[in-house]
């Protein structure tokens, strides 16, 4: 930390120092550092809008709280829920958005026995920094303190300390779920959860009912939201969030590329006080960075069968920008892979995209069922990549469901629109009408699933 903090320094020197010898950058050189810029800035600005909304509540609600308060999905996601795209429908959330920068967070976690959970912590530059739970800690629970990036003090004897590298954050916990009748249980197991400022930690705390701020768009998802933005807009935000939250100490080479265009950590950001080259190339910029964001799912490697690898770079992403905006954009909060994989379907066997015109069937031979650890289900999602409506509000089916197996122990999913019928219906997954893609989720992978040895069958379509 230290070093990150020294490297700030001598880059504000530097910048400082040439900014006046250096000529104003060209309008496309603007719109070249412009390209990199947002791709850069793009998961800040989407995770500090959804913190917005997300806690922009007087009490803890649906995914709702207050900064440094757990919040609890009470029942699975369903087609109204449009906080986060591609959610899970196998795992209740536990979410908190946290601010240490003044003191530590206390957290304390559940016992669960042997129920998988996760409890990934995630900076504002959405890199997954920790990850408790069944896989590293186990399930015995325990208390652990959030610290941020300056903070320099002593805990408590035998407390283990976890250091943020941004003073916000975000922690999107799950605790495995079978089923709504498993609700009551996992509600109990959800109240296992707290979280308390070090200097408050284990003595009575007074509620407290923060204002809620009117000028919220409460009703747009957060990822319409940032699309909406202006390029103004957008850059001024990615330069308020970087006050409070330093970039990595691997980022120099884009920070000083950024300083050419104004952009500096630490300093506010206003496109119409730039040079006029500048304001034209950022603003050409931000579309075209959105679009090639976008078009980064054309380029993802199809594995065997037409489904989509979304690769082993989640959750820690380095210096690939593309990668961590891409994932930002498509599944805010994704699981680094020893957790889970989320292989995804947007084609057919004959590489033809999916569509509720059509009937499809996803066969798994015995010997080939998904190998997880923990538990698997295969979820639908509209274009938009949320939920959508169905007759039997099924978003999701797994392992955990009373699947219809052959005689011969293979298993057949049914993915159409329409009712396939009592004999199929156990085993039917509704699809909207009109184009749709799918995830399948491993939780706790095993090590052929993690290494592309094993990939999904091919989605057929039917006659």
């Amino acid at each position: 930390m230290k070093y990150l903090l020294a490297l700030l320094a001598m880059l504000a020197s530097t910048l400082s120092g040439t900014a006046v010898q250096a000529a104003p950058a060209s309008e496309e050189e603007a719109y070249e550092i412009g390209l990199d810029a947002y791709t850069y800035g793009y998961p800040m600005v989407l995770m500090d809008t959804t913190r917005r909304v997300s806690t922009n509540a007087g009490a803890p609600g649906r995914l709702r709280a207050p900064m440094n308060d757990f919040s609890h999905m009470r029942t699975y996601p369903d087609a109204t829920f449009k906080d986060v795209v591609r959610p899970n429908a196998d795992t209740l959330y536990s979410s908190l958005w946290y601010d240490v920068g003044k003191e530590p967070l206390v957290l304390t976690l559940p016992k669960t026995a042997g129920r998988y959970h996760v409890v990934p912590i995630m900076d504002m530059w959405t890199e997954v920094f920790a990850t408790l739970g069944t896989r590293t800690t186990g399930n015995d629970g325990g208390t652990v303190a959030l610290v941020g990036p300056h903070w320099q003090g002593k805990l408590p004897q035998g407390m283990r300390m976890v250091r943020s590298p941004t003073d916000m954050g975000w922690i999107i916990g799950r605790i495995q779920t079978n089923g709504p009748a498993d609700y009551d249980h996992v509600h109990g197991l959800q109240a296992g959860y707290d979280a308390a400022p070090l200097s408050q930690w284990g003595k009575p705390r007074a509620a407290t009912m923060p204002t809620v701020d009117s000028s919220v768009d409460m009703k747009t998802p957060p990822v319409v939201q940032v699309a909406q933005m202006t390029p103004g807009a957008f850059f001024a935000r990615f330069a308020e969030v970087m006050k409070r939250n330093p970039p990595h100490a691997t980022d120099y080479a884009i920070l000083l590329r950024m300083e050419r265009v104004g952009l500096v950590p630490g300093q506010d950001f206003d496109l119409t006080k730039a040079d006029p080259a500048v304001q034209r190339g950022l603003t050409r910029a931000a579309a075209d960075a959105y679009q090639r964001m976008l078009d980064r799912r054309k380029r993802l490697a199809l594995t065997r069968n037409n489904w989509v690898a979304l690769g082993n770079a989640l959750g820690v992403y380095g210096n690939d920008y593309l990668q961590r905006a891409f994932v930002a954009y498509a599944g805010l909060g994704a699981l680094p892979p020893e957790e889970a994989i989320y292989p995804m379907a947007p084609l057919d066997s004959e590489g033809k995209p999916l569509t509720g015109a059509a009937s499809y069937v996803l066969h798994f031979d015995k010997d080939q069922l998904p190998p997880a650890d923990a538990f698997w289900s295969l979820t639908m999602n509209g274009e938009d990549q949320f939920f959508v409506d169905n007759p039997i509000d099924r978003y999701a089916i797994g392992d955990r469901d009373k699947l219809a197996f052959n005689a011969d122990g293979s298993l057949d999913l049914y993915i159409q629109k329409d009712d396939p019928g009592a004999d199929k219906q156990a085993n039917w997954l509704p699809a909207p009408a009109g184009s749709f893609s799918m995830n399948l989720r491993l939780y706790l992978p095993e090590r052929a699933a993690r290494e592309g040895r094993w990939t999904p069958p091919a989605i057929k379509r039917l006659p």
